[in-house]
Protein backbone atom coordinates (compact mmCIF):
# COMPACT_ATOMS: atom_id res chain seq x y z
CA UNK A 1 0.00 0.00 0.00
CA UNK A 2 1.45 3.40 -1.04
CA UNK A 3 1.95 6.20 1.35
CA UNK A 4 -0.15 9.39 1.01
CA UNK A 5 2.54 11.41 2.67
CA UNK A 6 5.93 10.08 0.55
CA UNK A 7 5.69 12.79 -1.66
CA UNK A 8 5.49 15.29 1.13
CA UNK A 9 8.95 16.30 2.71
CA UNK A 10 8.32 19.64 4.05
CA UNK A 11 7.74 20.16 7.76
CA UNK A 12 5.30 22.86 8.51
CA UNK A 13 4.86 22.39 12.13
CA UNK A 14 7.36 20.32 14.16
CA UNK A 15 7.17 19.58 17.82
CA UNK A 16 9.06 18.30 20.22
CA UNK A 17 8.66 17.25 23.74
CA UNK A 18 5.82 19.73 24.62
CA UNK A 19 4.95 20.82 28.03
CA UNK A 20 2.67 22.95 29.55
CA UNK A 21 2.21 22.91 33.10
CA UNK A 22 0.15 25.03 35.38
CA UNK A 23 0.47 25.53 38.92
CA UNK A 24 -0.25 27.81 42.08
CA UNK A 25 -0.13 27.40 45.53
CA UNK A 26 -3.48 25.03 45.27
CA UNK A 27 -2.44 22.66 42.57
CA UNK A 28 -0.30 21.50 39.66
CA UNK A 29 -1.91 20.99 36.32
CA UNK A 30 -0.68 19.26 33.56
CA UNK A 31 -1.94 20.37 30.57
CA UNK A 32 0.65 18.69 27.75
CA UNK A 33 2.35 16.25 28.68
CA UNK A 34 5.70 15.48 26.54
CA UNK A 35 3.60 15.90 22.72
CA UNK A 36 5.87 14.61 20.19
CA UNK A 37 4.59 15.20 16.37
CA UNK A 38 5.17 16.90 13.08
CA UNK A 39 3.02 18.10 10.25
CA UNK A 40 3.68 18.28 6.67
CA UNK A 41 3.24 20.81 3.78
CA UNK A 42 -0.48 20.49 2.75
CA UNK A 43 -1.54 17.99 5.05
CA UNK A 44 -4.88 18.31 6.73
CA UNK A 45 -4.55 16.69 10.57
CA UNK A 46 -6.25 16.51 13.41
CA UNK A 47 -5.57 16.38 16.97
CA UNK A 48 -8.93 14.40 18.51
CA UNK A 49 -9.69 14.28 21.98
CA UNK A 50 -12.25 15.02 24.70
CA UNK A 51 -13.01 18.68 26.23
CA UNK A 52 -9.71 19.09 28.57
CA UNK A 53 -7.78 16.88 26.66
CA UNK A 54 -5.16 19.46 26.05
CA UNK A 55 -5.90 20.29 22.19
CA UNK A 56 -6.28 23.79 23.35
CA UNK A 57 -3.22 24.28 24.78
CA UNK A 58 -1.19 23.04 22.33
CA UNK A 59 -2.86 25.15 19.59
CA UNK A 60 -2.34 28.05 22.09
CA UNK A 61 1.44 27.27 22.44
CA UNK A 62 2.12 26.82 18.47
CA UNK A 63 0.05 30.09 17.87
CA UNK A 64 2.58 32.13 20.25
CA UNK A 65 -0.83 32.72 22.70
CA UNK A 66 1.00 30.23 25.37
CA UNK A 67 4.08 29.67 26.83
CA UNK A 68 5.62 26.26 26.91
CA UNK A 69 6.94 24.98 29.83
CA UNK A 70 9.25 22.39 28.28
CA UNK A 71 9.42 21.88 24.62
CA UNK A 72 9.97 23.66 21.52
CA UNK A 73 7.63 24.14 18.50
CA UNK A 74 8.47 25.17 15.06
CA UNK A 75 6.02 26.66 12.53
CA UNK A 76 7.82 26.85 8.87
CA UNK A 77 11.20 26.34 10.37
CA UNK A 78 10.79 29.32 12.97
CA UNK A 79 10.92 28.78 16.80
CA UNK A 80 7.53 30.28 18.35
CA UNK A 81 9.05 31.04 21.48
CA UNK A 82 12.50 32.85 20.08
CA UNK A 83 10.47 34.66 17.20
CA UNK A 84 7.03 34.80 18.14
CA UNK A 85 6.58 37.78 15.39
CA UNK A 86 8.18 35.83 12.65
CA UNK A 87 5.99 33.10 13.10
CA UNK A 88 2.95 34.93 13.20
CA UNK A 89 3.62 35.58 9.70
CA UNK A 90 2.78 31.75 8.95
CA UNK A 91 0.51 31.03 10.89
CA UNK A 92 -3.61 31.96 10.65
CA UNK A 93 -6.02 31.06 13.77
CA UNK A 94 -10.00 30.56 14.19
CA UNK A 95 -10.15 30.01 17.70
CA UNK A 96 -13.15 28.56 19.35
CA UNK A 97 -15.24 31.62 19.85
CA UNK A 98 -16.32 34.26 17.81
CA UNK A 99 -13.02 37.06 17.28
CA UNK A 100 -14.84 39.34 14.23
CA UNK A 101 -15.04 42.54 14.88
CA UNK A 102 -18.95 43.69 15.63
CA UNK A 103 -18.48 47.13 14.50
CA UNK A 104 -17.19 46.72 10.96
CA UNK A 105 -19.27 45.12 8.00
CA UNK A 106 -17.45 41.54 6.81
CA UNK A 107 -16.02 43.38 4.01
CA UNK A 108 -14.06 45.87 6.66
CA UNK A 109 -12.93 42.94 8.64
CA UNK A 110 -11.05 41.04 5.85
CA UNK A 111 -9.46 44.23 4.70
CA UNK A 112 -8.15 45.62 7.70
CA UNK A 113 -6.71 42.37 8.56
CA UNK A 114 -4.92 42.36 5.53
CA UNK A 115 -3.28 46.20 6.25
CA UNK A 116 -1.83 45.03 9.47
CA UNK A 117 -0.01 42.13 7.77
CA UNK A 118 1.46 44.42 5.49
CA UNK A 119 -0.92 44.64 2.42
CA UNK A 120 -1.45 48.10 0.34
CA UNK A 121 -4.42 49.36 0.35
CA UNK A 122 -5.15 47.90 -3.18
CA UNK A 123 -4.12 44.86 -2.31
CA UNK A 124 -6.12 44.94 0.73
CA UNK A 125 -9.07 45.43 -1.06
CA UNK A 126 -8.13 42.97 -3.57
CA UNK A 127 -7.57 40.17 -1.77
CA UNK A 128 -11.07 40.56 0.67
CA UNK A 129 -13.07 40.90 -2.57
CA UNK A 130 -11.30 37.69 -3.49
CA UNK A 131 -11.60 36.00 0.00
CA UNK A 132 -15.68 37.39 -0.23
CA UNK A 133 -16.36 35.93 -3.46
CA UNK A 134 -14.20 32.36 -2.71
CA UNK A 135 -17.08 31.95 0.22
CA UNK A 136 -19.60 32.90 -1.65
CA UNK A 137 -20.61 36.00 0.59
CA UNK A 138 -19.51 38.58 -1.67
CA UNK A 139 -23.40 39.75 -2.06
CA UNK A 140 -23.30 40.31 1.47
CA UNK A 141 -20.29 42.08 1.96
CA UNK A 142 -21.44 45.27 3.34
CA UNK A 143 -23.56 42.74 6.26
CA UNK A 144 -22.44 42.84 9.92
CA UNK A 145 -21.64 39.72 11.46
CA UNK A 146 -24.45 39.92 14.07
CA UNK A 147 -26.36 39.93 10.56
CA UNK A 148 -25.07 36.70 9.54
CA UNK A 149 -25.77 33.17 10.92
CA UNK A 150 -23.16 31.22 12.90
CA UNK A 151 -22.30 29.16 10.43
CA UNK A 152 -21.38 32.50 7.78
CA UNK A 153 -19.66 33.74 10.74
CA UNK A 154 -17.35 30.72 10.86
CA UNK A 155 -16.98 30.89 7.20
CA UNK A 156 -15.71 35.11 7.43
CA UNK A 157 -13.48 34.03 10.42
CA UNK A 158 -11.78 31.02 8.02
CA UNK A 159 -11.37 33.14 5.08
CA UNK A 160 -9.59 36.33 7.43
CA UNK A 161 -7.44 33.87 8.62
CA UNK A 162 -6.10 33.07 5.52
CA UNK A 163 -5.96 36.46 3.91
CA UNK A 164 -2.21 36.95 4.68
CA UNK A 165 -1.79 33.07 2.73
CA UNK A 166 -0.57 31.51 5.95
CA UNK A 167 1.18 28.54 5.94
CA UNK A 168 -0.99 26.51 8.29
CA UNK A 169 -4.03 27.78 9.62
CA UNK A 170 -4.66 26.22 12.77
CA UNK A 171 -9.04 25.84 13.65
CA UNK A 172 -9.53 25.00 17.29
CA UNK A 173 -12.74 23.42 17.81
CA UNK A 174 -14.28 24.70 14.12
CA UNK A 175 -17.71 23.17 14.13
CA UNK A 176 -18.61 23.76 17.54
CA UNK A 177 -22.07 25.24 17.61
CA UNK A 178 -22.94 24.81 14.25
CA UNK A 179 -25.85 22.92 13.24
CA UNK A 180 -25.70 19.99 10.51
CA UNK A 181 -25.90 21.56 7.65
CA UNK A 182 -23.26 24.49 8.26
CA UNK A 183 -21.09 21.64 9.88
CA UNK A 184 -20.91 20.37 6.67
CA UNK A 185 -20.88 23.66 4.79
CA UNK A 186 -17.31 24.31 6.89
CA UNK A 187 -15.83 21.26 6.18
CA UNK A 188 -16.61 21.75 2.06
CA UNK A 189 -14.58 25.34 3.03
CA UNK A 190 -12.03 23.93 4.59
CA UNK A 191 -11.24 20.83 2.06
CA UNK A 192 -11.43 23.92 -0.27
CA UNK A 193 -8.01 25.50 1.75
CA UNK A 194 -6.08 22.49 0.41
CA UNK A 195 -6.20 23.94 -3.53
CA UNK A 196 -4.36 26.94 -1.68
CA UNK A 197 -1.80 24.88 -0.56
CA UNK A 198 -2.27 25.67 3.27
CA UNK A 199 -1.85 23.36 5.48
CA UNK A 200 -4.63 22.31 8.18
CA UNK A 201 -4.41 21.48 11.71
CA UNK A 202 -6.87 21.08 13.61
CA UNK A 203 -8.84 20.12 16.93
CA UNK A 204 -12.00 18.57 17.26
CA UNK A 205 -13.89 16.28 20.02
CA UNK A 206 -16.28 15.35 16.97
CA UNK A 207 -15.10 12.03 15.72
CA UNK A 208 -16.68 12.22 13.04
CA UNK A 209 -15.16 15.55 11.71
CA UNK A 210 -11.79 14.01 12.27
CA UNK A 211 -12.91 10.86 10.16
CA UNK A 212 -14.13 12.88 7.44
CA UNK A 213 -12.00 15.71 7.10
CA UNK A 214 -8.02 14.18 8.38
CA UNK A 215 -5.69 12.94 6.14
CA UNK A 216 -3.84 12.01 10.04
CA UNK A 217 -5.00 12.25 13.39
CA UNK A 218 -3.31 12.31 16.83
CA UNK A 219 -5.51 10.98 19.56
CA UNK A 220 -5.03 13.40 22.85
CA UNK A 221 -6.00 12.68 26.72
CA UNK A 222 -4.92 13.94 29.84
CA UNK A 223 -2.55 16.05 27.62
CA UNK A 224 -0.77 12.61 26.65
CA UNK A 225 -0.55 11.52 22.69
CA UNK A 226 -2.17 8.22 22.73
CA UNK A 227 -2.12 7.03 19.25
CA UNK A 228 -1.22 8.91 15.73
CA UNK A 229 -2.51 7.73 12.41
CA UNK A 230 -4.92 8.04 9.40
CA UNK A 231 -8.01 7.07 10.45
CA UNK A 232 -8.28 3.82 8.44
CA UNK A 233 -5.05 2.76 10.10
CA UNK A 234 -6.14 3.85 13.70
CA UNK A 235 -9.67 1.64 13.15
CA UNK A 236 -7.60 -1.14 11.89
CA UNK A 237 -5.89 -1.53 15.25
CA UNK A 238 -9.33 -2.63 16.53
CA UNK A 239 -8.91 -5.84 15.04
CA UNK A 240 -12.98 -5.54 14.18
CA UNK A 241 -15.02 -5.56 11.03
CA UNK A 242 -18.17 -4.89 13.06
CA UNK A 243 -18.86 -4.10 16.62
CA UNK A 244 -21.59 -5.47 18.62
CA UNK A 245 -22.72 -4.01 22.26
CA UNK A 246 -25.15 -5.66 24.88
CA UNK A 247 -26.74 -3.30 27.15
CA UNK A 248 -27.60 -5.75 30.10
CA UNK A 249 -29.66 -5.80 33.13
CA UNK A 250 -27.43 -8.24 35.78
CA UNK A 251 -23.98 -6.61 36.17
CA UNK A 252 -21.97 -10.14 36.80
CA UNK A 253 -21.67 -10.90 33.23
CA UNK A 254 -17.86 -12.33 33.47
CA UNK A 255 -19.25 -16.09 32.77
CA UNK A 256 -20.99 -14.64 29.51
CA UNK A 257 -18.09 -12.72 28.32
CA UNK A 258 -16.22 -16.09 29.20
CA UNK A 259 -18.76 -17.61 27.01
CA UNK A 260 -19.07 -15.18 23.68
CA UNK A 261 -15.52 -15.00 23.49
CA UNK A 262 -15.34 -19.15 22.21
CA UNK A 263 -18.08 -17.52 18.86
CA UNK A 264 -16.34 -18.23 15.81
CA UNK A 265 -15.55 -14.74 14.72
CA UNK A 266 -15.60 -12.93 17.75
CA UNK A 267 -12.22 -11.62 18.40
CA UNK A 268 -12.06 -9.81 21.95
CA UNK A 269 -14.91 -9.17 24.21
CA UNK A 270 -14.71 -6.00 26.97
CA UNK A 271 -16.99 -5.07 29.74
CA UNK A 272 -18.52 -2.11 29.47
CA UNK A 273 -20.69 0.31 32.13
CA UNK A 274 -23.99 -0.98 30.67
CA UNK A 275 -22.95 -4.53 29.42
CA UNK A 276 -20.54 -6.47 26.91
CA UNK A 277 -18.93 -5.07 23.94
CA UNK A 278 -18.39 -7.43 21.18
CA UNK A 279 -15.47 -6.68 18.48
CA UNK A 280 -16.34 -9.61 15.92
CA UNK A 281 -14.52 -10.25 12.22
CA UNK A 282 -16.08 -11.16 8.90
CA UNK A 283 -18.86 -8.99 7.22
CA UNK A 284 -21.95 -7.74 8.24
CA UNK A 285 -23.90 -10.37 7.11
CA UNK A 286 -21.92 -13.10 9.08
CA UNK A 287 -22.39 -10.40 11.97
CA UNK A 288 -26.01 -10.80 11.66
CA UNK A 289 -25.98 -14.60 11.59
CA UNK A 290 -24.23 -14.91 14.77
CA UNK A 291 -26.88 -12.61 16.39
CA UNK A 292 -29.75 -15.04 17.16
CA UNK A 293 -27.33 -17.20 19.01
CA UNK A 294 -25.57 -14.08 20.97
CA UNK A 295 -29.11 -13.07 21.76
CA UNK A 296 -30.39 -16.56 23.31
CA UNK A 297 -26.52 -16.60 25.48
CA UNK A 298 -27.43 -13.01 26.49
CA UNK A 299 -30.99 -13.55 27.53
CA UNK A 300 -30.46 -14.67 30.94
CA UNK A 301 -28.88 -11.73 31.80
CA UNK A 302 -31.47 -9.49 30.95
CA UNK A 303 -31.15 -7.75 27.59
CA UNK A 304 -31.46 -4.29 27.19
CA UNK A 305 -30.28 -3.16 23.85
CA UNK A 306 -28.47 -4.58 20.87
CA UNK A 307 -26.16 -2.34 18.84
CA UNK A 308 -24.27 -3.12 16.10
CA UNK A 309 -21.94 -1.25 14.07
CA UNK A 310 -18.65 -0.23 12.31
CA UNK A 311 -15.29 0.69 14.29
CA UNK A 312 -14.96 4.50 14.54
CA UNK A 313 -12.62 7.03 15.95
CA UNK A 314 -14.52 7.19 18.92
CA UNK A 315 -14.13 3.47 19.86
CA UNK A 316 -10.46 3.22 19.24
CA UNK A 317 -10.20 6.74 22.03
CA UNK A 318 -13.24 4.32 24.35
CA UNK A 319 -10.00 1.19 23.81
CA UNK A 320 -6.99 3.61 24.48
CA UNK A 321 -8.53 5.56 27.78
CA UNK A 322 -11.68 3.32 28.58
CA UNK A 323 -14.10 6.44 28.99
CA UNK A 324 -16.46 8.12 26.04
CA UNK A 325 -15.02 11.19 23.71
CA UNK A 326 -17.85 13.16 25.59
CA UNK A 327 -16.92 12.62 29.12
Amino acid sequence: MSNPFSGRSRLIVSIEALSKIYEDKQQRVTAVNGVDLSVKEGELFGLLGPNGAGKTTTIGICTTRILPTKGTVNIAGVNVVEQPALARRSIGVVPQYNTLDRSLTIYENLYYHCLYFGFSARQARDRAEALLKQFLLFERRKAFPMQLSGGLQQRIQIARAIAHRPAVLFLDEPSAGLDPQSRIAMWDAVRALRQEGITVVLTTHYMEEADELCERVAIIDHGKLLALDTPQMLKRTLGADRILDLKLLQTERASLQQQLEQLTGVNCVEATPEGLRLFMQGSGEASGEHLPQIVQMAQPYGVRDIAISEPSLETVFIRLTGRDLRE
